[in-house]
């Protein structure tokens, strides 16, 4: 409830005042709740919070409340435009972790497009790789691995923006390779392809939960902010994204 008061704020202006007004409130219940103080743990209050925010359907579903009782609300064309993909933006990399390794250990299915991949799933101590399971003849998890080919000319021009040789930058995606490789052996499985074109997004999609950063020079893909998105019924961003992503791969050269 917290971060849906600050949605609210931050897209409407409204001030603590208004927003008690519309939630049933005292204006200091309120901050207390948005100051981490107090936490909303009553299914009424949240039906209550629901109605005076006007939460359209798909977004009362996630919180585990029943569609609107009012006419004329929950439409396709109101819940597109007031209930975004994007749950929630993080700094950087390192403020997401926790939650993206939550999710990445529940998957049935994993999709990364990186550079190198090895602060990602390329080394022991990297993000993912302490997630996925190895399953001898089992099901775990399947992963689709996309790098930049290390042949490929894009290679010269992304190592010149984070100050590397274009030598370095290959030597790490060829590491990234083998230690993934090494992770097919132990059982898990995993696919890895080599992609030609200039690494503009970083994507780490675990089932329906993706997590998006981006390239640019000067900076790595960890140090970008980074975004939660969901899939939902109408959402193109997610949808987007995945279909970017099955695209690349298809096009790629498949190495393990």
């Amino acid at each position: 409830m917290a971060a849906v008061f600050r949605f609210v704020q931050q897209y409407t202006g409204a001030s603590q005042a208004r927003i008690a007004t519309a939630v049933d409130m005292t204006q200091a219940r309120v901050n207390e709740i948005l100051n981490g103080r107090r936490q909303v743990t009553r299914l009424d209050v949240y039906e209550r919070i629901a109605d005076g925010l006007k939460v359209p359907d798909d977004a009362r579903h996630l919180l585990g409340l029943a569609p609107s009782r009012e006419p004329g609300r929950g439409g396709a064309a109101f819940d597109l435009a007031a209930f975004p993909e994007v749950v929630r933006v993080y700094p950087a990399q390192a403020s997401a972790a926790d939650e993206i390794q939550q999710q990445v250990r529940a998957a049935s299915e994993l999709d990364v497009l990186a550079v190198r991949g090895l602060g990602l799933i390329g080394l022991n101590d990297s993000l993912l790789r302490a997630c996925l399971p190895r399953e001898h003849g089992g099901r775990g998890t399947r992963v689709r691995v996309l790098l930049l080919d290390p042949a490929s000319p894009a290679v010269v021009q992304r190592a010149a923006e984070i100050g590397e040789s274009p030598r370095c930058l290959s030597d790490g995606v060829r590491l990234a390779e083998g230690r993934l490789r090494d992770l097919a052996d132990e059982g898990c499985d995993v696919r890895v392809y080599r992609y030609g074109m200039l690494p503009t997004w970083r994507i780490i999609r675990a089932d329906t939960t993706m997590f998006v950063g981006a390239f640019d020079s000067g900076w790595e893909g960890h140090e970008s902010a980074m975004y939660k998105i969901m899939e939902t019924p109408l959402g193109p961003l997610f949808r987007g994204f995945r279909r970017m992503f099955d695209a690349i791969a298809e096009g790629a050269d498949r190495t393990v």
